[in-house]
């Protein structure tokens, strides 16, 4: 398999970790030697309740007996999208209220940006240095990192950058400006929250000149924070939301909410503003509503905090310079890039996935499922320990 994967998948990196997998359940992940590994990344934040949650199961099993895909996206009345939409109104602050479903993340965002340049008639984006939004022309354009998107260049013109948290450069935004693109928490840049209000004075400036904010949930959302959506730790209601990952609760998705007012402008002049074949598919969106179900029924969200603060109170040694983040979306700072491909590779040797970030070459990703429980994330701290002791004394 190993030969074939190398020789026919296309690959992504130079050196994937091309851990052969042969199932998963709740918080583990097992190879095909059957070897156990506690799973502290959960799909880079994208199976919120583990895996193979059995309401999520339950949900797809009786949807694929019903229908799967039937008709391009927004034609028919599908219960599972509709039902879905309905649960993520319930859930939002006004006016966000309609929300357009994707196949992916990156999709959703450039869904985002053309609503933004639809409802202005503006062509101005101002994003983030170091931010990800995805990977795709449009998403990459507003993709903060240069050495990443050089290649690929010319992307979409107009785009300006400012720095996360500076609070100088939002006089940048100005009458020509569509829409200010951020994610709530930065995540490739090392999970950085925004500091001082940042995102509500952001909002303001925008309001004043007529500019939209997107605001990037796609890994902070779904209860990953403490909230059910990042953006309710810091009072600033963005004017669309964009999700994705853990949404799917382990299938793929994304999805962009707006107001009314605003969605309804993609139906017409032109008329099918924006259209996906496969968005809102019936069986994924069953596993979105069943998975949005559990963790707004639960005590998922409340337990997030909690649990952030046993890796906080375990995670103590002279290695882990400081913890960034928030509720189950964590990094550990390492003194330096070498340290951090140690922890990670020596820690999937003991039975512990660990991950990187994208544009922190200090940081290792913990991301674990929600589903978590106080026990596993003790067990794999004291792996991580482990580790760095073993580390710090070769």
């Amino acid at each position: 398999m190993k030969v074939n994967f190398f020789k026919y998948q296309a690959q992504t990196t130079p050196h994937p970790l091309a851990m052969e997998i042969s199932r998963a359940k709740g918080s583990f992940i097992y190879d095909n030697n059957n070897k156990e590994y506690l799973d502290f990344v959960a799909g880079v934040s994208a199976c919120p309740l583990g895996h193979n949650h059995p309401k999520v199961i339950d949900a797809i099993k009786i949807q694929l007996d019903k229908y799967m895909h039937v008709m391009v996206y927004g034609e028919y009345i599908q219960k599972p999208a509709v039902e879905l939409t309905k649960l993520l109104a319930k859930y939002l602050p006004k006016p966000l209220e309609k929300t357009y479903l994707t196949n992916s993340g990156t999709e959703a965002i450039e869904g985002a940006l053309k609503l933004a340049k639809r409802a202005t008639g503006r062509s101005e984006i101002i994003a983030a240095n170091n931010a990800y939004h995805g990977n795709t022309m449009g998403a990459m354009s507003v993709m903060g990192y240069e050495e990443r998107k050089q290649a690929f260049r010319p992307l979409l013109p107009d785009v300006k950058f400012i720095d996360f948290n500076n609070e100088d450069q939002i006089k940048l935004i100005t009458h020509k400006t569509a829409c200010v693109i951020l994610e709530t928490i930065q995540g490739g840049a090392g999970f950085i929250e925004p500091l001082n209000n940042y995102l509500k004075k952001v909002k303001k400036k925008c309001s004043e000149v007529g500019a939209l904010l997107i605001l990037d949930e796609i890994q902070p959302g779904i209860g990953r924070t403490g909230k059910l959506f990042g953006f309710e730790n810091y009072n600033c209601t963005p004017d669309i939301l964009v999700t994705g990952k853990g949404l799917g609760g382990g299938m793929p998705i994304g999805a962009f909410t707006a107001s009314s007012t605003l969605m309804n402008l993609l139906q017409d002049n032109p008329k099918l503003g924006h259209i996906t074949t496969f968005g809102g598919h019936p069986v994924i969106a069953a596993s979105a509503l069943a998975t949005l179900k559990e963790i707004t029924e639960s005590d998922l969200i409340k337990d997030t905090l909690e649990k952030e603060q046993i890796f906080r109170q375990h995670l103590v040694h002279p290695l882990i310079k400081e913890i960034r983040g928030k509720g189950l979306m964590l990094a550990l700072i390492m003194e330096s890039l070498e340290i951090t491909n140690s922890l990670v590779l020596q820690c999937q040797d003991k039975g512990l996935i660990l991950f990187w970030l994208l544009f922190e070459p200090k940081a290792v990703r913990i991301t674990p499922p929600l589903t978590i429980s106080k026990t596993e994330i003790i067990q794999g701290c004291a792996i991580i320990l482990k580790v760095l002791d073993e580390i710090q004394h070769h």
